[in-house]
């Protein structure tokens, strides 16, 4: 069976394990020395016959055992579900969707990043038969999520996506169409496309001899610009004050529309301001359309079969047993 846990990351939590060990023996040393404080050592004794220090111990190792049991049910152990054999006929799209600082600029409203999603959103709703892979790109570009039909997957990461997610700042056009072409199958000369989302602030030399390369392999690259040549300045979360630079000034974020014109007229794409986001789905689904389509077997899994709950379960139990077990002896007849 391959497991596998959906968020890994989460398992970090055990290092937490280790550090109540060592608060529990702290604890029974505070006792011992409070005791021996106390005064005759023997009439303490006495007096706190009926405490059993295993039953203590129980108590304790059912809430460590409890602690883990929660921290493994968050990291949600998986196994594959059934795997479903789809027929499918359409074109590989990978969507590279910036996702710089510069996109929270408020020249289009609610902001960049924001119209960007819901672009994305209509856009995965218009090619329903196609696979769709995600690329998010900042200062590095990184395939979020391969080639697949699983459009749910894809919101969910098109949802998460942020500024947050790319740690190095700026826009390299050229690093995310790089990443885009390594989701594509690289025997195939036709059937797919990346369709690039960004205000291409930053001019990437790289970007256009890398288009060119890329048409020769056969993909179309379909470009949309968001913002405006008028330019924002750029809200930054972490202070909630725009963003500055190094002399003081407010830093504005322009659409550089040029660059962008140019990678979709070298690929036989076509160029999208997003102004209405209808309207401009509505232009990269009919573009698509004119890529010859493919039958292909997709073979993929459906889902995944989720065990938290048995692990959220054992740790209900475990707590339970560990309020109601006493600390005191046991009674004997």
């Amino acid at each position: 069976m391959n497991f596998r846990f959906q968020h890994i990351e989460y398992l970090i939590a055990l290092a937490a394990i280790p550090l109540v060990i060592l608060l529990y023996l702290q604890l029974i040393y505070w006792k011992k020395t409070t005791i021996k404080k106390i005064g005759d050592q023997k009439l303490v004794q006495a007096l706190i016959s009926n405490y059993s220090p295993v039953n203590f111990l129980l108590k304790f190792l059912f809430f460590a055992a409890a602690l883990a049991a929660v921290i493994i049910a968050a990291a949600n152990l998986q196994k594959p579900g059934v795997m479903e054999n789809v027929q499918r006929k359409g074109v590989d799209v990978v969507i590279a969707m910036d996702v710089s600082k510069s996109m929270l600029a408020e020249d289009i409203k609610p902001n960049r990043l924001e119209r960007a999603r819901q672009l994305v959103y209509k856009l995965m709703d218009q090619l329903p038969n196609d696979r769709i892979g995600l690329v998010l790109f900042a200062g590095r570009a990184y395939l979020q999520m391969p080639l697949t039909t699983d459009h749910a997957a894809a919101r969910m990461y098109i949802q998460q996506a942020g500024p947050g997610v790319v740690p190095t700042q700026g826009t390299v056009i050229a690093e995310a169409l790089r990443a885009s072409n390594t989701a594509f199958n690289s025997k195939e000369r036709k059937f797919k496309s990346i369709v690039l989302i960004t205000d291409g602030e930053d001019h990437d030399p790289q970007a256009v001899p890398l288009a060119k390369q890329l048409a020769e392999d056969g993909v179309m690259i379909n470009t949309v610009g968001i913002g405006s040549p008028e330019g924002a300045p750029i809200m930054d979360p972490a202070t909630n004050e725009y963003k500055k630079d190094e002399n003081g000034n407010t830093v504005v974020s322009r659409l550089n529309e040029q660059e962008l014109q140019q990678l979709a007229g070298d690929t036989k794409g076509i160029y999208v301001k997003l102004n209405d986001v209808d309207i401009a789905v509505d232009a990269i689904a009919k573009q698509l359309n004119t890529i010859e389509s493919t039958s292909l077997d997709d073979n993929e899994f459906r889902d995944y079969d989720n065990y938290f709950q048995w692990f959220l379960a054992l740790a209900l139990l475990l707590l339970m047993v560990e309020f109601f077990f006493p600390e005191r002896k046991f009674k004997t007849a």
